[in-house]
């Protein structure tokens, strides 16, 4: 019994047949002591301890060993280097006794052979460079010594069983993909280390174990166990509201600028969180919640994605991204859900049960988890890691997007067919499983942040001590000043004009002298400067940040440029790339829409009198602090407890059961039409009975067209419309009817009489619009302050 010792730097990683791990004794380093029968392979201790324990895995995707440069040395080194030859000799000769003891394919042996003479051809050229290639070597001599001892076992054992003629491969109708799965096992099996991992060993018999087993392209076995079926999940315990955020800041753990912001900002708001929990349990009336499994992945915080954000936070830079993810943790914390937060993908591949390898293979259970939220690095990483689990689990996800996706974008064959293919679409997720910062694609879903609330003293305190002529500048960085002295100089007349951008001590930013400059400062420092301001006055950048409705809950009035032509995908650096043709219409398009005047005022920063005059006119405007109900922290509670306990994926047609008669019937005092009377709508979320029919207008979107009639276009509705009567109910005249897959439908043409239904419920799209086509839209009615959430979806 001879032992092989991989020296490993970081962590002994998982190999079957493997022995114990411990501590090697000259570099302290962990290794792993594998067993092999009838090979004298001691010689390999030797040449592992000699190098000092200095191969390591850097990274996922390397090599088993990486070499270090500080490994470089003279004579000492070309001793060792000496040493490794004349062992790689030994260890050749001895493979190749081994390879005559198994029946291995032609392959097999060549690959041997070009080992072989890969080394032979070995010269002393650079040290690090021939220490590598030994490694690399002997990594894959491992490798293929454990595959020919495993294929040799398995073939011993299916000749004791009995079982290689229960190894042919099926063809089976109900599983018409087996045949070729295993041709492309019995090609390619190598190519990834998790199928050994699974117990894939070259063989007939282990390929279709595991293709029925762990993944699901052959028919199960009859002479195997089926004992390792997952069980029945068991029913969700209840949640409870919880006010004490110190488990959850002991989760988000620390070490990076990004994560002390968060902390900060949870234990900021703490005791709003608290009373919002309270609040919200007695609207609820107490009753059961299921408690949810959920994993928090973040993946942009990761050291995979590069982590651009932590080294910028106290740096001036983008913060809006961390606020909403903190304030994400929080909620789901104090509803009460058993959470698990990652920000690495190490910490990802443990929690998920990822196998080790390069991720082609399934997770080694089933999902340890009712839910995931994640972003768009995120998303990436579990693809790269998951394999087919990714696709099987997908439904689960629910993907933190602050621009939003349309449909459009996301249907990967659609988008790629017709232009609408981008860097980060194509997933093919229902889209309201893309969750945005602000509420303005409908066709996803709106997760949103939370500003700091003011009791009614702290409101009186703030008229009392307002500065009439103070202006706080939207901008941290100096960039963001550049080409806007104009406007500036405008408001200079009126305004005492503060700004907080950063700078370090020896250079100052380049802003206008008269601008009194407070750097950077923290959270609650910029609290009490706006507090005292009268104007919040935006640049145009950054877009949609949480910044202007700080501002606004503190008493200041908004001013912001407005957009002509609105700033687009197809027509802007900024958004070009993301998937969305959404126009912007100004920096901050939810405060022009949904506050409005006299909170938010939105003029031509181009037009010099139209700005002159609505300075002059904020000068003379009184406001309270004003803060919308789905920003509060009960409002973001109650929305995210709506999605969790009642979101869920589309399941196909439904059944409506109703007499004879029209399905919709017109509604009084609006063009909308509703459920008839004699329809007994289905047991849906959000309820059919918000749902309100219209048509739009050529060219319109189901956004506009639900919006002028002071409603919101509901894409889960759109089923329930895609269909004769819907159209019949509008008394269109179809003098063809068709079914295809568009983002525009269902919809139709009053000048050819053209009717077409969607085939493809993934392009269901409230964003969608056509100059040929008027739409059916589904519209649906909203809570006061809240507009996620129709009047009975809670």
């Amino acid at each position: 019994m001879i032992c092989i010792w991989f020296v490993i730097a970081s962590s002994c990683r998982p190999v079957r047949h493997a022995g114990t791990c411990t501590n090697c004794t000259y570099c302290s380093a962990p290794y792993c002591l594998i067993t092999f029968p009838r090979i004298g392979f001691f010689s390999l201790c030797f040449l592992m301890t000699s190098l000092g324990g200095q191969f390591s895995a850097k990274r996922l995707g390397d090599a088993p060993f990486t070499i270090r440069t500080e490994v470089l040395g003279g004579v000492e080194s070309r001793g060792v280097l000496r040493k490794i030859t004349d062992m790689l000799e030994v260890i050749l000769k001895r493979m190749d006794s081994l390879s005559k003891l198994d029946n291995t394919s032609a392959a097999s042996t060549r690959r041997l052979d070009e080992l072989s003479s890969a080394i032979n051809r070995f010269q002393p050229v650079g040290l690090v460079e021939r220490i590598q290639a030994i490694a690399q070597n002997v990594s894959n001599m491992a490798n293929r010594v454990e595959q020919i001892l495993q294929s040799s076992m398995a073939q011993g054992r299916a000749m004791r069983d009995g079982t290689s003629g229960q190894c042919e491969v099926p063809r089976d109708p109900r599983y018409p993909d087996c045949p070729g799965k295993v041709d492309w096992m019995r090609a390619r099996w190598t190519s990834d280390p998790c199928y050994a991992f699974y117990g894939v060993d070259g063989s007939d018999c282990s390929f279709l174990i595991y293709l029925s087993e762990v993944e699901w392209f052959c028919p199960p076995l009859a002479w195997r166990n089926q004992s390792n079926i997952p069980p029945t999940q068991h029913t969700s315990p209840q949640a409870a509201f919880r006010t004490d955020l110190s488990v959850l800041l002991e989760q988000v753990g620390g070490g990076k600028e990004s994560l002390s912001f968060m902390k900060q900002r949870m234990r900021r708001l703490a005791q709003q969180w608290g009373s919002a929990a309270l609040r919200l349990d007695s609207t609820l009336q107490h009753r059961w919640r299921d408690q949810r499994k959920i994993l928090v992945h973040v993946g942009f915080l990761t050291e995979e994605s590069g982590d651009v954000f932590s080294p910028k936070v106290l740096k001036g830079g983008p913060l809006g991204e961390m606020v909403q993810w903190a304030d994400i943790l929080t909620a789901l914390h104090v509803l009460g859900h058993n959470l698990k937060i990652s920000m690495s993908v190490k910490e990802l591949h443990g929690f998920l049960g990822v196998p080790p390898g390069r991720g082609s293979c399934p997770l080694t259970g089933p999902l340890p988890f009712d839910l995931i939220y994640t972003d768009y690095h995120g998303l990436q990483q579990m693809k790269q890691h998951m394999g087919l689990s990714l696709k099987k689990h997908k439904c689960h996800i629910r993907v933190i997007d602050t621009f939003g996706t349309e449909p459009a974008y996301n249907h990967e064959e659609y988008a790629t067919l017709h232009g609408y293919r981008t860097n980060w679409g194509y997933w093919n997720l229902n889209a309201r499983q893309y969750m945005t910062m602000f509420p303005h694609t409908p066709d996803n879903s709106f997760m949103g942040f939370v500003s700091e609330e003011l009791n009614e003293t702290e409101k009186r305190n703030i008229q009392q001590n307002k500065v009439n002529n103070m202006a706080v500048v939207y901008g941290k960085e100096a960039s963001m000043w550049k080409g806007k002295e104009g406007f500036l100089q405008i408001l200079h007349r009126y305004m005492e004009v503060h700004g907080t951008v950063y700078y370090e001590t020896q250079r100052p930013p380049e802003v206008p002298a008269f601008v009194k400059n407070h750097g950077l400062l923290p959270q609650h420092e910029l609290q009490q400067l706006l507090r005292k301001a009268k104007l919040f006055i935006g640049f145009g950048f950054p877009y949609e940040g949480p910044a202007p409705l700080e501002a606004i809950a503190n008493g200041c009035i908004f001013l912001q440029p407005k957009f002509q032509p609105p700033h687009s995908s197809l027509n802007h650096e900024f958004f070009r790339g993301k998937p969305t043709s959404r126009g912007v219409s100004s920096q901050h398009p939810y405060a022009e829409q949904y506050i409005g005047r006299p909170h938010v005022m939105t003029v031509d920063y181009n037009n010099s009198q139209e700005f002159d005059t609505a300075i002059r006119e904020i000068m003379r405007t009184k406001v309270e602090p004003y803060l919308p109900y789905e920003y509060t922290c009960e409002g973001m509670l109650e929305r995210v407890h709506a999605y969790i306990q009642n979101q869920v994926r589309p399941r196909g047609p439904v059944t409506l059961s109703m007499s004879t008669g029209p399905l919709f019937v017109p509604l009084p005092n609006t063009t909308a039409l509703g459920w008839a009377a004699n329809v007994t709508p289905p047991p849906v979320w959000p309820p059919v009975s918000s749902l309100r029919l219209l048509a739009s207008q050529e060219g319109q979107s189901c956004i506009e067209t639900c919006q002028s009639a002071r409603l919101v276009c509901e894409p889960a509705h759109f089923r329930f419309i895609n269909n004769k009567e819907a159209l019949r109910g509008l008394d269109v005249q179809c003098e063809a009817l068709d079914s295809e897959s568009n983002h525009v439908l269902p919809a139709f043409s009053v000048a050819r009489r053209e009717c077409s239904l969607q085939q493809d419920p993934l392009l269901f799209s409230c964003a969608g619009h056509s100059p040929r086509y008027r739409r059916l839209c589904p519209c649906r009615d909203f809570r006061r302050g809240q507009v996620a959430l129709c009047r009975e979806c809670l």
